[in-house]
């Protein structure tokens, strides 16, 4: 290890939060699943389990994108916090096996009230049967080997380039070679592409096929800014807790948290624009096919869900984000940021529970539910930061043979 690597070793604080992270994330997952167990039944579970596993793969997944776009225009910003990407993409491996309850849901159907229950309508046989409009998409698509197939190359697509790019990182502190620099944008520009087309297909396998009725084209680019936002917030909260430590203290500046805060307030503003766009031109259009989806969360207590979303999610963030002074101080700017990640897992709770609401029933809000979901996600949470500290802690905390890192580290830097 030469210099630079010792010097930016994590700090020994990161060990306490591994540990806690772990035993709080089993204490939670554990807790949580008897719960809905008990109460809802294995179907509820499985749902509060989808919310809190999209919600983190969504970080693992949105790093790798952001990580790309930073190889692809350069810039101080994503130097200081590349490992921190690169820790959060190689969670992959655990993501991929923390996937097993979903595709064990596609064969559990619990009878209750003598009807089966599902996670997704899709992969019940008997309402196949019934149903000509799914039984038409499942032949083609919408079946169980056929998801499973999917999701095994979405993770092959994600881990190989991950797994690409954290190599030639880690060569990049050895050796210095120049040319690295250069593989890395070569296979990052192609990746944007793969990512869109794969996080599109994974949104409407994992969340959209929960209503196999409804569709929409603007979909998967939802999922996919809500992911970049899940993934720079969370970002932005680790470097905060790094900038209070040693080495990382004087690594970071304000012109480095001030670049992070101006990408943050562009993921609100690009999130909310395709959410808005979505409910305009269904709700313009009026079809009895499409309008159900937002009935269903306009009615029985969804539409405070939804307004929490509205002021959460765009309104406040947008707000203060605008402020300089905010987005340089990166003890407020990490607390806007977890309002954000706080309101990026009640939008996820919006998109999956109301999709349960059968036709002809009344929806409801379920405060059950929402504590599971919550839940679930910490537990789920939980394992992965710990899984995540681990990566964070097998290198050093920069890239310390990168093309403009002196640039990045001065006072000046960051833009």
């Amino acid at each position: 290890m030469n210099v630079g690597e010792a010097t930016y070793n994590p700090p020994t604080i990161v060990d306490r939060y591994q540990r806690t992270a772990l035993i709080v994330g089993l204490l939670a997952l554990v807790l949580s699943a008897v719960v809905s167990f008990i109460f809802g039944g294995a179907v509820a579970f499985f749902r509060s389990y989808l919310v809190g596993y999209v919600f983190w793969c969504g970080v693992a997944v949105g790093s790798l994108a952001i990580m790309m776009l930073h190889h692809l225009s350069g810039g101080a910003w994503g130097l200081v916090v590349r490992r921190i990407f690169e820790a959060a993409t190689r969670t992959l491996p655990l993501l991929f096996v923390l996937f097993i309850p979903i595709a064990v849901s596609l064969f559990v159907h619990p009878v209750v009230n003598g009807h089966e229950q599902s996670l997704y309508e899709w992969s019940n046989a008997h309402v196949v049967e019934t149903d000509p409009l799914i039984k038409a998409k499942a032949e083609y698509y919408l079946n169980w080997w056929f998801f499973l197939i999917r999701t095994v190359f979405y993770f092959a697509v994600w881990g190989a380039l991950a797994f690409l790019l954290s190599k030639w990182s880690r060569e990049q502190d050895r050796t210095g070679d120049p040319r690295l620099k250069g593989w890395m944008q070569n296979v990052s520009g192609p990746g944007i592409l793969l990512f869109g087309l794969t996080v599109t297909f994974a949104a409407v396998d994992w969340m959209m096929s929960l209503e196999p009725h409804w569709f929409s084209t603007i979909y998967g680019l939802l999922i996919m800014a809500g992911w970049g936002l899940t993934a720079l917030a969370f970002t932005i909260l680790v470097a905060s807790i790094l900038a209070r430590h040693e080495p990382m203290d004087h690594v970071f500046q304000p012109s480095h948290f001030h670049d992070y805060g101006k990408l943050l307030l562009a993921f609100v503003m690009i999130y909310a624009y395709f959410s808005f766009s979505q409910f305009l031109i269904v709700w313009s259009a009026n079809i009895p096919e499409e309008i159900p989806w937002y009935l269903r969360r306009l009615r029985g207590g969804w539409q405070f869900v939804g307004l929490a979303v509205v002021l959460f999610h765009f309104a406040l963030p947008f707000v203060l984000l605008l402020s300089r002074t905010l987005k340089r101080d990166y003890r407020t700017l990490s607390r806007v940021a977890l309002m954000v990640l706080c309101a990026r897992v009640i939008d996820m709770v919006y998109l999956v529970s109301p999709a349960f609401v059968h036709e002809g029933e009344a929806p409801h809000f379920n405060l059950l539910d929402l504590l599971t979901m919550a839940g679930l996600t910490i537990g789920i949470g939980g394992i992965w930061i710990a899984y995540f500290i681990r990566e964070l802690k097998s290198r050093p905390l920069l890239p310390v043979n990168a093309p403009g890192l002196t640039d990045a580290l001065a006072v000046t830097g960051g833009h």
